[in-house]
Order: C-alpha cells, then sequence, then structure tokens
C-alpha cells in the first residue's frame, strides 16, 4: 500500500509535464513519412530518464525477406526507430513496451472543430490528431517508466520501450525492431481499447480488385457494360462473405463486437467522362482476420468468392475481376485469456480503477501480432485512448485515462519484472 501511495502521489506531481509532453507530441504531424520531428520529442524524454538507446533508420534489406514484410515504402531516412532499455538486475522477466509514433492523416480539416495539430486542452480532454491513437498511450508508457525510476525499486527484468514508425500501414517499424533483436518475456501495447484488456487482435489484409466493363457512348448506354454497376455485384458477395464468415464466429471475446471479421470498402474508382460507360472500376478495401485464422487461409476464401462471381453472372466467366493484395498486412494475435501476463494487468486495473476491466478482442489490426508470431512473445493490448475517436476529426484523450494507465502499468511493471523468468 505504500508504495502504490508513493505511485500516485509521484504521477499527480507530473501531471502538468505530463500533459504538455502530450502536446507537444500531438503538435508535431507524424503521418507517414513525416515521424522525425515527434521522435525528437520521444528521444529527448528517454534520454532525461536515462535510458540505454538505439535511435536507427529502417532499411528495406534488413526486413524484406521476412514472410511478415509487406511495405510499399522505400524511403525511411530521416524518420528512425527508437527503443530505450532500462536494464534490470538480472533473473526477472523482461517486459516490452510499444507503441508507434505515426498517425493517419487529419483529413477534410473543415469537419474538425479544433485544429488537428493544436493540441487543445479543454474540459480535461486533449484535442488533435495521434491523441488516441497513440501518443496518449505513448505517454503513459514514458510516465510509467519515469514513476518506476524515481521509486527507486530495483527491477531484476528490463524494460525495453520502443517508439516506432509505420504502424498504420502496416507494422514495419515493429518487424524493424524485431529482426533487430529486440525480444521480451512479455508486451503491452497501449492502443486505445478504452481500458479494456485485449489479449487477442484482428489481423487484416488490404485488397484491391479490377472489374472491368464495356465502354460506350453514354447516349447508347445500352451498347457498353458499366464497370460500376458490375462492381456492385462484386460488392454484393463481399457483403454475403462477411455476412457467412462472421455468422462462424464463436469466440465469447467477440460477444459485443457487432462484426468480429469485417471487410470494408474504403474506395471506389471509375470512370473517366460523365458521357461515357466506364470500362473499369477499381475497389480497394480491407479484410479482417481472426486470431485462430491465417492472412493465407482468409486470401483463398476471399479468392473463391471472387472466382466464382462467374457462377452469378456471365459476364464474369469471360471477364473475370483481378484480385491484388497490396499494402498493409496486420498478422493476427491469440492469447489465453488465462495467461498470465493477462491475469496480472487485470489485477493491477482492478486496484487502480476499483473495476474488472472488460477482457475483450481487438476489432482491429495492431502489431501485436507481429511480435506474438514473429518473436513468440505473449502480447496483451491495453491502453487509454477511446476507440470511438480514432481515426476520425475531433479526435481526442481523457486525460485522466493517461495518468490511470501509467499507475496501472507502473504496478504491473514492479510485479512483472521481479518475477523470475
Amino acid at each position: 500500500m505504500e508504495t502504490h501511495r508513493l505511485i500516485r502521489e509521484i504521477i499527480e506531481e507530473k501531471k502538468k509535464r505530463t500533459t504538455r509532453l502530450l502536446q507537444r507530441l500531438v503538435q508535431e504531424d507524424s503521418v507517414r513519412g513525416n515521424e522525425s520531428k515527434a521522435q525528437a520529442i520521444v528521444i529527448e524524454k528517454c534520454r532525461k530518464l536515462g535510458l540505454e538507446l538505439d535511435i536507427w533508420e529502417v532499411n528495406e534489406n534488413d526486413v524484406k525477406d521476412h514472410p511478415f514484410y509487406r511495405c510499399d515504402r522505400k524511403e525511411f531516412k530521416g524518420n528512425p526507430n527508437v527503443v530505450g532499455v532500462l536494464k534490470g538486475q538480472g533473473g526477472g522477466k523482461s517486459l516490452l513496451l510499444n507503441g508507434h509514433i505515426d498517425v493517419v492523416p487529419e483529413g477534410d480539416r473543415k469537419d474538425w472543430t479544433y485544429d488537428p495539430y493544436g493540441g487543445l486542452i479543454k474540459d480535461g480532454k486533449l484535442y488533435g490528431r495521434g491523441a488516441t491513437d497513440m501518443k496518449g498511450g505513448t505517454v503513459a508508457l514514458l510516465l510509467a517508466i519515469e514513476v518506476v525510476k524515481e521509486l527507486k525499486i530495483p527491477l531484476k527484468g528490463d524494460i525495453i520501450f520502443q517508439s516506432v514508425i509505420e504502424e498504420e500501414s502496416g507494422g514495419t517499424g515493429t518487424l524493424a525492431a524485431l529482426v533487430r533483436g529486440y525480444k521480451a518475456d512479455g508486451a503491452i501495447i497501449p492502443e486505445p481499447t478504452n481500458m479494456k484488456i485485449f489479449p487477442k487482435q484482428q489481423g487484416s489484409m488490404w485488397f484491391r480488385l479490377r472489374v472491368k466493363g464495356k465502354s460506350a457512348h453514354g447516349g447508347t448506354r445500352y451498347e457498353g457494360v458499366s464497370a460500376i454497376d458490375k462492381a456492385y455485384t462484386v460488392i454484393n458477395s463481399l457483403q454475403q462473405l462477411e455476412e457467412s464468415r462472421n455468422q462462424k464466429v464463436d469466440d465469447p471475446l467477440y460477444s459485443n463486437i457487432p462484426i468480429p471479421l469485417p471487410i470494408n470498402i474504403g474506395k471506389i474508382e471509375s470512370g473517366k467522362w460523365p458521357s461515357s460507360v466506364p470500362d473499369l472500376a477499381v475497389i480497394e478495401g480491407r479484410v479482417g482476420v481472426g486470431p485462430w485464422e491465417t492472412l493465407q487461409e482468409v486470401e483463398k476464401e476471399v479468392e473463391a468468392v471472387i472466382s466464382s462471381l462467374k457462377e452469378v453472372d456471365s459476364w464474369f466467366d469471360h471477364h473475370p475481376v483481378e484480385i491484388e493484395w497490396f499494402g498493409g498486412r496486420w498478422q493476427p494475435g491469440d492469447l489465453s485469456r488465462d495467461h498470465e501476463i493477462v491475469e496480472k494487468l487485470c489485477y493491477h486495473a482492478k486496484e487502480v480503477l476499483g473495476i474488472t476491466p472488460i477482457i475483450e478482442a481487438s476489432p482491429w489490426g495492431t502489431d501485436g501480432g507481429i511480435l506474438s508470431q514473429g518473436g513468440n512473445i505473449p502480447v496483451v493490448v491495453f491502453g487509454p485512448g477511446t476507440t470511438e475517436v480514432a481515426h476520425d476529426a475531433d479526435e481526442y484523450i481523457e486525460l485522466d485515462r493517461i495518468y490511470q494507465t501509467a499507475e496501472i502499468l507502473t504496478l504491473f511493471i514492479i510485479d512483472w519484472c521481479n518475477k523470475q523468468s
């Protein structure tokens, strides 16, 4: 109890500086290819904490042969990965704390009430792109490490803090850190879970479909075949596949998620002229992969549906839809809810929050699958952000959730890292 009281006192004393750190991070527009200034702030903080730093630029040659590598970005210069290590005394369990610094674009600024890179604080919330996904989580990690250091409680196991690039595009930053040799006895990723604990993470893949038509003058459109009309058929078949796939889901951790394995159509392009029948439609989307599945299995399932379109419409018999798997690929993660890392995190979360946290499966992909499948590391996703506003306009995070997360993680770190490995 004395240690817990001290943790709360230290966090209380550091709230203003922690909030300012998050504000500075949010004020840096760290979209893909522009991560360097935000990483510089992280590096500055790690140096103040006395962590052993490893700062390097991802080299495609180091990761291109790994089966999990799938990235259309070739240039990483000037935008490094950052790892900071707090060495333990030996004999304890190591812990990897993984956060990503990249954010998705802000979209149409007219949809924002506040400046997406202003870091405005109002009514206990900090607004801005990346506040919830996931700079708030990263700041919680750094605060927990800072509290551990200030407590001067010896740790047996190492703490490995990571601030990686490229999570939003498929996880190249985390993969590069794994290939570089960073592994641990357990890992926590503070993505926006609303303080829920996710031992399982959905995987996902991006696909591109080329749907062919036949061009003609719009005045005699009956002489052509609209690729847009044919695209409706394709999308309808994918919707039916989504429905059938989700009817088979019986994992109780997905019971509160309306669509555990979504197939999302995110982009459609077709046509060059209003008075012409379009001869090509390009559909891009994302398919969810269950923790019990492999990406290859789901690929085959989607490809089978695309191949069977000719049975729905004879047009596709001579004009088959072309499918391409491109861009991001997030590996699923599957950890038993009875695993020690889940139980310990749940115990300390209840200790801080006063209620037993909800344990669910993640409805989206994270870098957790790379760590668990690629490094055989048990991974839990748990963080302070708000799922509903991630990637949306007026993204925000409740500041109190950051402090609570840091409190939980501090207790967990002391417990976990002092257990015999």
